[in-house]
């Protein structure tokens, strides 16, 4: 196979993407941000962009205001090429509740193996 899943273990790139988005430690998320993301990394979804690690982390701590008490999981979907992933995800206040959100994302890794960008999609948003 050719491209950067030979070597970027990209389902566990997701999981700890996903564990940056339910950290409320704001120097413990912080340093995962640092360690995961490209420092030009760009974030994009229908209802907000970032651009560098920043103005992400500023995002992540306004999503868990908004959402308080919720957690992000990992939906059933998942699948991997090159420097390429698709998954979805779910927010709900644990992991047996019913979801108020649901969407995907893709993101995309670099040649180090940090993310560089995720492209967000949402497919089910609180009324």
């Amino acid at each position: 196979m050719n491209g950067h899943t030979d070597t970027v273990d990209l389902d566990g790139l997701v999981d700890r993407y996903l564990d940056i988005w339910n950290d409320t430690d704001p120097a413990a998320r912080r340093e995962k941000i640092d360690t995961l993301f490209a420092g030009d990394g760009r974030y994009v979804d229908p209802l907000a962009t970032a651009r560098g690690r920043g103005e992400f982390d500023e995002l992540v701590a306004g999503a868990q205001r908004q959402f308080a008490g919720l957690t992000f999981r990992r939906g059933r979907v998942f699948d991997a090429h090159h420097d390429l992933a698709r998954f979805t995800w779910e927010l709900a206040a644990d992991r047996d509740a019913e979801p108020i959100a649901v969407g995907f994302d893709v993101v995309e890794v670099d040649g180090t193996g940090r993310i560089h960008r995720v492209s967000g999609f949402l497919d089910v948003v609180p009324a």
